[in-house]
């Protein structure tokens, strides 16, 4: 069977999931359909023609060359084809969004026909994706004498490309759709289990609400009633997209709700709109605006306040709200985009000028932010080459600079990375274009961000960045044949575009399924680093790392650079003495737990960067805090510490990498190893004193300050889903924070788990003192629940092995991982036993195995979203209690929470985290 009744089959089969033909982007097959084309007697000729222009994935894409190539030929009159004109096939290559379509282009317009030449320079005039070696070729012509080079050089100059575009809508009318109550995860709006069809943008789209058929009717019957108006999706009394960046989700809401970006490019929309009660959650908001989509903060139910001002409660201590407005479904309301107002009719409901700063309006007029980007690269490119200042074209960067106030940790950190500012120290609110020094792309994000690598005509990682790791973390749980369909095409195009990947495309060194963030923590060697990856727990315990969206983290990769507003700040430190007997993440949940106490229920690090004054924490340990800020709603979170704690993690952190070098992760480039030197430059310049560990300045100003008493937390800390509160909206959430005797030794553990990022192997070393401590008691051990284990990387099993830990669990353990046969299908069933399984995110992530349905789950993980981890079943619902090692642990023993002389005992004689906090003023 040819490759295109191949193609002939697959359609078909989609039907049948009421699909249209995937979108081509194999040169084959494209090849077999230009063939069939020029074939003017082919039976299948008419099809062919259709596929060609409307179905074929633009950018850097096999096919994309391909098309781009036959396009050029139509142009030249090499070949003939009634149905595509030159002019047609010009305006064909105008859709393609550089790489192969932007030589074509360059080839006619600096070619000999002035005809042709001048209709492909009016294209180019438009197009942003341009690279090196465009640009070179260019500017050699224009020292050639070219005019036409002149021309297309003086038009980016003056950014045409920007300029000519249409003005976004004065007025933008919207019908609500309430997508949920509370806090909505984008779990919701693309489920983890779906991450494999994430690249198949309409196959993903069907997994739009969890499935739910008849939200996505509801959906529908809405446009069909509203034609003439945009959707515009709200989490009531909530914010909108908690948990991940994740562009698929707001893809999926782009592909229901949106505009078709082109007509030649099947089911890739943008500008959606989508908004909260209590606005999108920081790292979401930001994909939004890469679609050039309007996010809106409601605001629409506000907290009571008495007399002096102090939130009025109600008698279990919950805030009481007040509706200002309605937004029920089916509610028509009027965007304003000139005065920055909602409107219901003629009533203004409320100022959403933070919506529309003049960056964000940029990104609406120019259909994305990438789009953004590359024009402001490519104006200063063509305004060097001819001599002449930047004409002001774009909205200037916004710079506050505030005399005689100190900086935050961030205002440093940017300050020292930001590219193309006027040179004055910057404080919180300016927008700053940085430089990235470590990028990480994961898994079931990473075929998004390959696509969008292609789409925006990237070859090759940008020389700026000191390092990029590309994770299989997401999928390392069940090597299924999707895993295998996907995985090794996304390690082979991220390795030859320059990123350290966890397999070797090559198979010369072992297959690693190490956690993306673990990973990233140990290759950042920067205090004053940048970090952008592709997951919400990017969140470093050396520098500032921001989780991103699959084309921010794309654009990353491809510039090096990620522009953004310097965020606010709020600063935690910690008094006291932290008991013997409790973990650090006991710590974690108590911070959040004290600093809603203390600001009356309102979170201060919603959307801030959460500076915390760790000090004595060396970076595994200190990663805890960092990685649940996330689940905190914080944009980033930044470690300060002493010079010798930094010291000791920076050692760390060269043994791991000389580790990955040795196991033969280097590349051509010898990435790994300049980070290897890069660590040790920057321990000699702390030892020697030249350059001390990043601290803020003692005048620096922040939003709110936090004071964490060690003395109040006296037992174990639970993070519960509280999942049939009375109030729909107080589930789910991350904020409610219990006590361990809540539970009063009583509440039943289905399952535990002891893994994801938020563990280290100190956490594995607790397991295994544990274990031995329970056998010595009572002769055997012996689990009423299971307890599901995964080490997050293989780095840390090693350690374990070499220190006698790892055969203390494989003893007690009923499964290990064999890595030379791992699983194809996904677990459904557990016994009464510890199983060891292979590192990666596993039940976190939950696209791939899961609780038992209804299941009451104990884990150290971050995630607690409605059917994230478990799912609900008939009779009851799933549930995710997020706690500590220890009390998973013994949970899975007694199969029911513990009591605390339970806990207590189960303890003694175990050395779990010291922490004191520093006595040295963590300040410049």
């Amino acid at each position: 069977m040819s490759i295109y009744k191949d193609y002939l089959k697959e359609i078909e089969d989609r039907k049948g999931q009421g699909l249209h033909p995937k979108p081509i982007d194999g040169a084959e097959l494209l090849s077999k359909i230009i063939e069939q084309i020029k074939d003017v007697d082919n039976e299948y000729r008419e099809d062919s023609l259709q596929f060609f222009i409307y179905n074929v994935l633009p950018g850097t894409t096999s096919a994309a060359s391909v098309k781009a190539k036959f396009l050029k030929e139509i142009i030249l009159g090499e070949s003939v084809v009634k149905e595509i004109t030159p002019a047609f096939a010009f305006e064909q290559l105008s859709h393609m969004k550089g790489g192969p379509s932007v030589k074509v282009l360059l080839d006619v317009a600096l070619g000999s026909d002035v005809i042709l030449a001048k209709q492909a320079a009016d294209v180019l005039k438009t197009q942003v994706f341009l690279y090196e070696a465009d640009t070179s070729r260019l500017e050699e012509a224009l020292k050639s004498g070219s005019s036409m080079a002149k021309e297309i050089i003086e038009s980016y100059a003056k950014a045409e490309f920007f300029t000519k575009l249409p003005e976004i809508e004065e007025e933008i009318e919207v019908v609500t759709y309430i997508a949920g109550v509370g806090d909505i995860s984008t779990d919701l709006l693309s489920p983890g289990g779906d991450a494999h069809s994430r690249s198949d943008r309409e196959l993903h789209g069907q997994c739009m609400f969890e499935h739910n058929k008849e939200m996505q009717r509801e959906l529908l019957a809405l446009k069909a009633q509203h034609p003439d108006k945009r959707v515009m999706l709200i989490a009531e009394k909530g914010t909108m997209g908690v948990g991940s960046s994740r562009m698929s989700g707001v893809n999926n809401v782009a592909l229901w709700t949106g505009v078709p970006f082109s007509k030649y490019v099947p089911f890739i929309n943008f500008a959606p709109v989508i908004a909260g009660t209590n606005g999108i959650a920081p790292i979401f908001l930001t994909t939004v605006g890469v679609t050039g989509g309007i996010g809106l903060d409601l605001k629409n139910w506000v907290k009571q306040k008495d007399a002096e001002g102090n939130t009025i409660v109600d008698a279990d201590g919950e805030p009481i709200l007040k509706q200002m407005y309605s937004v029920a479904t089916g509610t028509v309301l009027t965007i304003n985009t000139k005065e920055k107002k909602l409107y219901h009719g003629k009533v203004e409901l409320k100022d959403i000028s933070a919506a529309f700063t003049p960056q964000k309006m940029e990104f609406m007029k120019a259909g994305g932010s990438y789009a953004v980007v590359f024009g402001k690269k490519l104006q200063t490119f063509a305004s060097k080459v001819l001599g002449i200042p930047v004409v002001p074209v774009y909205a200037p960067s916004k710079e506050i600079t505030i005399e005689g106030q100190g900086l935050t940790a961030v205002e440093k950190i940017f300050n020292r990375n930001a590219v193309g500012t006027s040179g004055a120290t910057l404080h919180a609110g300016s927008y700053v274009r940085a430089e990235v020094n470590i990028v990480g792309s994961q898994d079931t994000t990473g075929l998004m961000t390959s696509q969008e690598l292609e789409m925006m005509a990237a070859t090759v990682i940008s020389p700026i960045v000191d390092g990029a790791y590309q994770s299989g973390c997401h999928t390392a749980s069940v090597w299924d044949d999707k895993s295998k369909a996907n995985i090794p095409r996304l390690m082979s195009f991220m390795n030859d575009f320059g990123l350290i990947t966890g397999r070797d495309p090559k198979g010369k060194y072992f297959p690693m399924t190490d956690v993306i963030h673990k990973v990233l923590n140990d290759i950042t060697v920067g205090d004053w680093d940048i970090i952008i990856g592709g997951d919400s727990h990017t969140r470093m315990s050396k520098g500032v790392a921001f989780g991103a969206d699959s084309g921010t983290v794309a654009l990353a990769l491809a510039t090096g650079e990620a522009s953004m507003p310097i965020p606010e700040s709020v600063k935690v430190t910690f008094k006291g003495q932290m008991k013997s007997y409790m973990d650090f993440r006991d710590v974690v949940h108590a911070t959040q737990s004290q600093m809603l106490k203390q600001f009356g229920g309102e979170n201060v690090f919603q959307g801030r960067v959460i500076e915390v004054h760790i000090g004595t924490l060396t970076a595994d340990e200190a990663f805890t805090f960092t990685d649940w800020t996330a689940e905190m709603k914080a944009k980033a979170s930044i470690c300060i510490s002493e010079d010798d704690t930094l010291i000791e993690s920076l050692e760390i952190a060269k043994g791991r990498i000389q580790i990955m070098i040795e196991k033969g992760m280097d590349n051509a480039k010898g990435v790994l190893q300049g980070l290897v030197n890069k660590a040790e430059t920057r321990i000699t310049e702390l030892k020697t004193g030249i350059k001390p560990s990043l601290r803020p300045d003692a005048n620096a100003k922040y939003h709110a300050e936090v004071i964490i008493d060690l003395d109040e937390i006296s037992e174990p800390m639970i993070a519960d889903p509280d999942v049939n509160n009375d109030d729909v909206s107080k589930r789910y959430t991350h904020d409610n924070i219990r006590p361990l005797s809540y539970y009063g030794g009583t509440k039943k553990v289905d399952l535990g788990f002891v893994g994801s990022c938020m563990v280290h192997k100190g956490d594995m070393k607790i397991l295994a003192h544990m274990l031995k401590n329970l056998e010595a008691k009572y002769g055997k051990v012996e689990f009423k629940a299971p307890l599901v284990v995964a080490p997050p990387t293989y780095n840390i099993v090693d350690e374990l092995k070499e220190e006698g830990d790892w055969d203390v669990l494989v003893k007690y353990s009923g499964f290990e991982f064999d890595d030379s046969a791992p699983k194809g299908l996904a677990r459904t069933k557990y016994e009464n036993m510890l199983y060891l399984e292979r590192p990666g995110c596993n039940l976190c992530m939950g696209n791939q195995e899961k609780a038992e349905p209804g299941d009451t789950v104990m884990a150290t993980s971050t995630r607690l979203f409605q059917g994230r981890v478990v799912k609900d079943s008939g009779e009851k619902k799933g549930e995710s209690l997020l706690s500590s090692t220890p009390v998973v642990v013994l949970s899975t023993i007694l199969g029911r929470t513990p009591t605390m002389a339970e806990y207590e005992a189960a303890v003694d004689g175990i050395v779990l985290t010291k922490f004191k906090p520093s006595t040295k003023q963590l300040v410049r």
